[in-house]
């Protein structure tokens, strides 16, 4: 009976993600691979300057031709908080706004309406718990997946935007779909044919992925996620899923350069609802680089290194202040 029943909501998921898909797919259909299915195989990017929330400034999540230009002929600074802010760092989100049928989109996120996280008062304490514990500068461990050189914060799934190496190659077998990422070179494989999940037990990196064929779509379940990988992030946007959440995504190929990946949220821990959100991958001639992440990260000991020089400050500040009180 438990199995109906993630059954019966799964495809409660995949059908709600169905009704956008299909109007836009309309009249396409994708060349087929060597066992019938449509062909998904290339190489793909996600670099968009697209955010995950719709500002607060816009009332719709479709910019007309002018707000959109305007937009990104002058894009919010990438980082405000860091040191050397946005001249220290290449920033590779691409430019331009993600457009869907041919429309320009300021926000990811479809449902809610509104196009924000559903947070429950919940779920946004154990958020901003989580964005508190990464400004921890004690040592190592605290410090997020991304500047340990674990895991990428925006790889999840759901696939969101990085700030850079946002080019994915996907490879499709008869019993597998590989997505192989630019970032840290992650590689998720998509088990087909079996729905089955591992035991709970079993948390890896990105989770646990099983997929079908719908028509023209792959659909991919994923849970068991590592509780390491709570804090998510989108392009400058941070976010939060728990362990328990259930992430189903949407590939379709709407043009021979174009698919169309939607995704759904579903961690009632966290959010009041399950929440959507969708995203053009377009085809890519670039080339994936080398990601030596370990060898040049200099970032982790400089992080550290300038809080125990700030602590430094901070005591000789206070040593000094008490001897002139004496």
């Amino acid at each position: 009976m438990e199995n109906d029943g993630l059954r019966t909501g799964v495809a409660g998921l995949a059908a709600a993600l169905l009704v956008t898909g299909s109007a836009v797919a309309a009249g396409y259909h994708a060349p087929r691979d060597a066992f019938g299915r449509p062909e998904l195989e290339g190489q793909w990017t996600n670099a968009w300057l697209t955010r995950l929330e719709r500002p607060d400034r816009y009332r719709t999540l479709q910019l007309s031709d002018a707000e959109a230009a305007a937009y990104e002929a002058s894009p919010p600074p990438v980082i405000v908080d860091d040191v050397g802010g946005n001249d220290s760092e290449m920033w590779e989100m691409g430019g331009r706004l993600a457009r869907i049928g041919g429309r320009a989109r300021i926000g990811l996120i479809v449902d809610p309406a509104d196009g924000k996280l559903p947070y429950t008062p919940v779920g946004r304490a154990m958020a901003d718990a989580a964005n508190r514990a990464a400004k921890d500068f004690d040592g190592p461990e605290p410090r997020t997946t991304s500047e340990q050189c674990l895991l990428a914060n925006s790889i999840g799934p759901p696939m969101l935007i990085g700030l850079y190496a946002n080019n994915i190659q996907i490879v499709q077998t008869r019993d597998r779909v590989v997505f192989v990422l630019e970032w840290n070179h992650e590689t998720r494989i998509v088990r087909l044919g079996d729905r089955r999940h591992a035991p709970p037990a079993i948390r890896p990196w990105m989770g646990d992925s099983v997929g079908w064929w719908d028509g023209e779509a792959l659909i991919v379940e994923t849970t068991n996620f590592n509780p390491r990988q709570q804090p998510r992030r989108s392009g400058t946007e941070n976010y939060y899923l728990s362990p328990a959440a259930r992430v189903v995504e949407r590939f379709t190929r709407t043009s021979p350069s174009e698919i169309l990946y939607q995704f759904s949220v579903d961690d009632p821990a966290i959010y009041r609802q399950t929440w959507r959100g969708e995203l053009p991958m377009v085809a890519s001639s670039a080339k994936t680089f080398e990601f030596a992440c370990h060898e040049g990260n200099y970032s982790l000991p400089n992080i550290l290194a300038g809080a125990r020089a700030a602590e430094r400050d901070a005591t000789a500040k206070t040593s000094g202040e008490g001897a002139h009180g004496r």
